[in-house]
């Protein structure tokens, strides 16, 4: 145990060490090499809602100065914190804002930044990587692995815009995501939990099913009668009356359509139901000790067949988020590799529903970003804002959230009796 603790003391002062050097780098770089004169304003007015500031103008270079030295502060104070045994997490999240927006400030000299509309657009982005991060928990935490993320999204982004197409409803469309959710989950948990086929390969092979599937009815039915078959309306968005209203949080929280809301839902009754729920308890212990758990009568294979299918009717809503959702019709394969992304939100949210949740925004909040870089015709190459949340990643395993560790059982077949 005490060689563990010292693992992880290691990798904390690591993760503690590349923020400050980074806090550094951006103090150098964008504030005191900066001699930029133009200024960079920052937009806060989205819609309709109550005006508090409507626009901030700032000059870049005192701008990039006074955030990346906010970063320095709290990079030492990271550091004060660590020695003094408390936790880093606030000022190791003031230091990362700090770099943010010095970097930002910087790199937007003399153009408009819609912030508001950045974050409301990383919310929408971020959707479907939280059902899947979702999915993926409900699996994890009860010892199957699901690669089969991927495949989960595409058939339900399918099946929603098929049958919304054919019904002329969105509501059709949501109810039946879910349904092609939870058959994806029954071959994974058939063949994973029933005749414990290695679950990491069984999901490469579902994706590859899913995509190949859908590719051939896309080309067979959906072009060809596309009139018919892909042309499903969408959900229109629904303003919570003064929740909308509020400066900034209220278009990007509370004007939004029934599957955001929906996401708000799942994720805090996953959250209760994981850690206050008899079903929470036998959830976590047959991801973590399976053979204790039998011997107080679980069945450990049942219950995880079950949860399988739930957490394909999880991903299932987001599949939804694709077609009846936003778009309204389905593109070969639309989701582009967004089951991978929720399954590495959810490593990088350490197994936990919060985790995975904030892992999955920064992911939709890079991938904005670097839209909205691209629109506003910044001069650093869009390809390079792709890899923030993978950096942001890899500086989280070395240490600085902790330990990295899945579920004891995770991907382990179960067989009564306690051989594994």
């Amino acid at each position: 145990m005490s060689e563990i603790r010292t693992s992880v003391e290691k990798r904390r002062i690591r993760g503690i060490g590349v923020l400050s050097i980074f806090s550094a780098a951006s103090f150098i770089y964008f504030g005191l090499l900066n001699s930029a004169s133009e200024k960079t304003t920052f937009g806060f007015v989205l819609d309709n809602e109550w005006v508090i500031m409507k626009e901030w103008v700032i000059s870049s270079a005192s701008g990039s100065r006074i955030f990346s030295t906010l970063a320095i502060l709290a990079s030492i104070s990271a550091i004060l914190a660590y020695r003094k045994k408390i936790a880093v997490t606030i000022p190791a999240s003031v230091a990362t804002f700090g770099i943010f927006m010095s970097f930002l400030t910087w790199i937007a000299a003399g153009k408009f930044i819609p912030l508001t509309g950045l974050l409301q657009g990383a919310l929408l982005l971020a959707v479907p990587l939280v059902f899947g991060s979702m999915s993926g928990l409900i699996c994890e935490r009860s010892g199957v692995i699901n690669i089969a993320i991927e495949g989960q999204l595409l058939a339900s982004a399918f099946v929603s815009g098929v049958v919304a197409s054919l019904t002329h409803k969105s509501i059709w469309g949501l109810i039946a995501a879910p349904i092609a959710g939870a058959a994806i989950s029954f071959l994974l948990a058939t063949f994973a939990i029933k005749f414990s086929v290695d679950q990491v390969i069984l999901g490469f092979v579902i994706n590859v099913l899913v995509i190949g599937l859908t590719n051939f009815l896309y080309k067979k039915l959906l072009i060809p009668y596309q009139s018919t078959w892909n042309t499903a309306p969408t959900f229109e968005h629904i303003k919570i009356p003064i929740l909308s209203k509020i400066p900034i949080i209220g278009p990007i929280l509370f004007s939004q359509s029934i599957v955001v809301y929906l996401m708000y839902v799942i994720v805090a009754g996953i959250t209760f139901a994981l850690y206050k729920t008899k079903w929470g308890l036998r959830t976590r212990a047959i991801g973590e000790h399976p053979t204790a758990a039998d011997t107080v009568g679980i069945d450990v294979n049942r219950m995880r067949f079950k949860n399988v299918l739930i957490a394909g009717l999880v991903a299932g809503v987001g599949g939804a988020y694709f077609t009846v959702g936003s778009v309204g019709s389905f593109g070969k394969e639309m989701t582009a590799g967004a089951g991978f992304i929720a399954l590495a939100a959810l490593i990088f949210g350490k197994w936990s529903p919060i985790g995975a949740l904030m892992a999955a925004l920064l992911f939709g909040f890079a991938d904005n970003l670097q839209s909205t870089l691209t629109i506003i015709g910044v001069s650093i190459p869009s390809e390079f804002m792709l890899m923030v949340p993978y950096i942001a990643t890899i500086i989280a395993v070395t240490g600085l959230v902790g330990r990295v560790r899945a579920p004891a059982a995770d991907g382990i077949p179960y067989l009564r009796g306690g051989a594994h």
